[in-house]
């Protein structure tokens, strides 16, 4: 039993290790853009689902929280405070499934084949279901889910949402950011997206640690019927979202169980359907529930699950008949360990930068903002708390 629980922990630290350094870089250039992007400007820039607004969508949202809580919760304030409600779901699908740090931990566990597979599906996705919203999404609905997101239920993340703690003031990029107030700001953000993500992060590692040491390749391959090619192609993007839903983890946590179904024997478009689904999971779910009402959580559910399913089938047979879905076989799951390879350094000089940051976060009253993560959101919609644009010096 004890070498099961060791096996499994050294699956899960191998990986963990692998990742560290992408995801404090990927943190670290979310929280610049943040602290330079006013919230209201992202608001008065979704005000409806026109193309080029759902691009802009889909640009400041890469650029947002990759926490899936946070994202949901960010999109419901938008959507308070004037932005289109198909401009908002495309920020919250794009703030998880199109930011920088995804596409490098994509690229480190599973090949670089993913990561491009995951930045081509995410838009395939925003656009089926702006056209399924189009279609489908009456006006009734809408302004019932609208009613019901002015309650102000509280989800999870939400002081986090609420938070704008950009810099305000004259100059350009630079010069707001290379200010004092711009990297306290910096420091601030990437604590808080850590704080954001942490949990999801470990409880994803632990649980692909115990499912690569304690489930069989044997199990996954009758699971996703490997030895009929062309149906485990057609049921792959359909099951991988239903597997998510399941397993609880979201965000960048479900990347390195996506990496143990990958070597099962999942289809490639499965993975990046699974991936995708971190916006369906059960506890997401039922904060759709209190955000927009039952009516329009369900509706969520069958449009988001419509959309991952044609964005998993486009990537299987575009990325198939290109020839570019790598060779299955060769799948591994990181167990090396500590060595001394551009891992361990790039590991080493970003744990520094992260520590930097950490301490900057420390002497610049962030203690105090942490505790206000998860606390409830603002009782009229329009009000916004910010943070180290005032009054750190």
């Amino acid at each position: 039993m004890w070498d099961a629980i060791r096996h499994a922990l050294s699956i899960t630290g191998s990986m963990t290790w692998e990742i560290t350094w992408a995801l404090i870089l990927g943190f670290t250039l979310s929280a610049v853009v943040q602290a330079v992007v006013r919230r209201s400007t992202v608001v008065r820039l979704l005000g409806d689902d026109r193309p080029r607004t759902l691009t802009l969508a889909a640009g400041l949202g890469a650029a947002s929280s990759s926490c899936s809580y946070a994202a949901v919760a960010l999109a419901r304030s938008l959507f308070r405070k004037g932005a289109d409600f198909t401009a908002a779901m495309a920020f919250e699908i794009a703030s998880t499934n199109l930011v920088v740090e995804l596409g490098v931990i994509l690229a480190l566990l599973m090949g670089w084949q993913f990561t491009v597979a995951e930045f081509v599906g995410g838009p395939v996705m925003i656009v089926v279901l702006a056209v399924l919203f189009r279609v489908l999404l009456r006006e009734r609905l809408l302004r019932g889910a609208h009613e019901q997101a002015e309650r102000g239920l509280a989800g999870s993340m939400e002081g986090h949402a609420a938070m704008d703690m950009s810099v305000g003031g004259q100059g350009g990029f630079l010069r707001r950011l290379l200010s004092r107030r711009g990297l306290t700001s910096v420091s601030h953000i990437f604590v808080m997206e850590w704080a954001a993500i942490l949990r999801d992060l470990v409880v994803g590692l632990l649980i692909a640690g115990a499912i690569a040491a304690w489930v069989p390749d044997d199990f996954w391959r009758a699971f996703f019927l490997t030895d009929h090619p062309l149906t485990a192609r057609l049921i792959g993007p359909l099951i991988g979202p239903l597997v998510a839903i399941a397993s609880f983890v979201c965000s960048i946590g479900n990347v390195p169980l996506a990496v143990v179904l990958w070597k099962g024997g999942i289809s490639f478009g499965g993975v990046i359907a699974f991936i995708y689904a971190d916006l369906l999971i059960l506890p997401i779910l039922n904060i759709y529930r209190k955000y927009y009402g039952a009516r329009m959580a369900g509706f969520l559910l069958v449009t988001f699950y419509a959309a991952m399913v044609v964005a998993g089938y486009v990537v299987e047979f575009l990325f198939g008949g290109l020839g570019l879905v790598p060779d299955q076989s060769r799948a591994r799951i990181p167990e090396e360990g500590l060595s001394w390879n551009y891992t361990t350094w790039l590991n080493i000089a970003f744990l520094l930068l992260a520590a930097a940051l950490l301490v900057r976060f420390l002497r610049t009253g962030g203690p105090a903002m942490l505790k206000m993560m998860g606390g409830a959101p603002d009782h009229t919609g329009h009000g916004e708390h910010t943070g180290a644009h005032e009054g750190h010096h």
